[in-house]
């Protein structure tokens, strides 16, 4: 619930995003949660002063690609290295659970999160313009790192 509610409040906040973005983020939760391999996937959830500061989950694609998903920093909690750490533990649990690659979606207008995953070795592979959740001028990426 908090990924869901922090996700619509944040990026209608910070880049317009309307409610339909908020609808695709509880269907991906919904999803993992409905289909959850605890062997193969994962949510974690980052604290800072006992509160949450930040959350990523780590799905199956397929047998061996793996998918980063909902990568989120609080604002106040945002360059204290959270969003690294929690990318790290993706790739190190994808490694774990045997998967050769980690794949993720994002869009092109969020340098932080874009700079988590080229120091993480990720590279691009895709833009490709869109229009959604009540926004024309977006630029969606594929990135994927090789294990």
């Amino acid at each position: 619930g908090w990924v869901v509610h922090r996700h619509g409040a944040l990026y209608a906040q910070e880049y317009g995003y309307d409610e339909r973005f908020e609808a695709l983020v509880a269907e991906i939760a919904a999803r993992f949660i409905q289909h959850f391999d605890p062997r193969r996937e994962r949510c974690w959830m980052a604290e800072r002063d006992g509160e949450i500061a930040g959350s990523v989950f780590l799905v199956k694609k397929s047998k061996t690609v793996a998918k980063l998903r909902l990568l989120l920093v609080e604002p106040s909690d945002r360059g204290l290295g959270i969003g690294k750490r929690l990318v790290a533990e993706c790739v190190r649990f994808a490694r774990q659970a045997g998967y050769r690659k980690i794949v993720l979606w994002t869009q092109s207008e969020l340098p932080a999160a874009r700079h988590i995953y080229q120091q993480a070795g990720f590279r691009l592979l895709e833009e490709k313009p869109h229009r959604d959740w009540g926004r024309d001028d977006l630029v969606s990426e594929i990135w994927e790192l090789t294990l």
